[in-house]
């Protein structure tokens, strides 16, 4: 459908799961986009390369902009170096996260404080750096966070990401209604049980099984079913909707029961 045909989107934490699958979306319906992720070569990271190497295949263009999101500065790079090779960000999604998962009483304090500094703080920077740069050309723009069920569902051992996500929850109408002047759209995505290499860290395969069996819809969701998600609310179609929470988790609330 080509819904973002001509539109710059600028992604973090793109090199793979959720983040990966919403830039395949956006680059689908005609979007280039801007990729940033950690760098190559720290413990764990995936270089975010590859998802540009996907999107050049679609015949969209992709820039690649390596960062932490925990760091003010590396964000307003990010930022000034998307504007300056594309001219503009009309699409921007605060995606990278970080989880520890640790029982309260045990938690290490710079675990808890990574998990802050990368989910919730980052999530403020990226979107802050957005704003200004959408406010300062009088609009208008996309803003979309990616949230997690987990902000109302109380994980345990996940205290830390579960207090962020709730915290950008609340922020994101906050920053909605500051920017409705400015006909910048603001929305959350709150994906459910997602089968990204994040969760596969915290489960093994049997155990993802048996949760997808749990789920009303019968399975784990995928990166894109939030790719999609992200589209439409990067679309003309949301041109009404701002300060919204969408879940998208196959059901997994309504099929939560109390004990009869």
């Amino acid at each position: 459908m080509q819904r973002l045909k001509n539109k710059i989107a600028l992604i973090t934490g793109a090199a793979r799961g959720i983040g990966r699958g919403i830039a395949l979306c956006m680059a689908e319906e005609g979007a280039d986009v801007v990729l940033n992720d950690l760098p190559p070569g720290m413990p764990e990271v995936v270089d975010v390369r590859s998802t540009a190497a996907e999107i050049e295949t679609l015949g969209r263009r992709a820039l690649v902009v390596y960062g932490d999101v925990a760091s003010r500065d590396a964000v307003e790079r990010m930022v000034a170096t998307a504007v300056e090779q594309f001219g503009r960000i009309d699409i921007v999604v605060a995606n990278a996260a970080f989880s520890i998962r640790e029982l309260v009483v045990e938690a290490q304090w710079e675990h808890v404080l990574r998990t802050i500094e990368v989910t919730q703080f980052g999530v403020f920077h990226t979107c802050q750096a957005a704003a200004r740069h959408m406010v300062a050309r009088g609009g208008p723009g996309k803003i979309i966070i990616i949230g997690s069920i987990l902000s109302q569902i109380p994980l345990p051992t996940s205290a830390a990401y579960n207090m962020a996500k709730a915290a950008v929850n609340q922020f994101a109408p906050t920053l909605a209604a500051e920017l409705a002047p400015y006909r910048i759209n603001v929305n959350v995505i709150n994906p459910g049980y997602i089968d990204t290499p994040g969760e596969r860290k915290f489960a093994t395969e049997e155990e993802l099984q048996r949760a997808a069996q749990q789920i009303p819809w019968g399975r784990l969701g995928t990166p894109r079913d939030i790719g999609r998600a992200a589209v439409f609310l990067a679309s003309d179609d949301a041109d009404y909707m701002t300060g919204s929470a969408l879940c998208v988790d196959g059901g997994y609330r309504v099929g939560m029961r109390l004990p009869s």
